[in-house]
């Protein structure tokens, strides 16, 4: 029970991640209020790398921000830790 509620969990906050990179690129376009920086780096960190990963590079969003390469490293770390637990 509960590995399916941890696959639920890591589903949901991948899919919120991506769409959040998403809707924040949209949102820089029209010059409208954005997503913070933190926002989009803590869904990141709570594991959502996968779907941040995938967001930054599908809309080109925040690819060449410094603190945005630490993106890989979550996910190779969370990676790491699906797969001895």
């Amino acid at each position: 029970m509960g590995l399916e509620w941890t696959a639920y969990y890591l589903i949901f906050v991948n899919l919120a991640a991506f769409a959040a990179f998403g809707i924040d690129k949209r949102r820089a376009r029209k010059h409208q209020y954005r997503i913070s920086e933190e926002a989009l780096l803590g869904l990141a960190l709570i594991g959502g790398a996968a779907g941040a990963l995938a967001g930054m590079y599908f809309f080109h969003h925040k690819t060449k921000k410094l603190l945005f390469r630490a993106v890989p490293v979550l996910f190779a770390a969370q990676a790491v830790l699906l797969i001895f637990f």
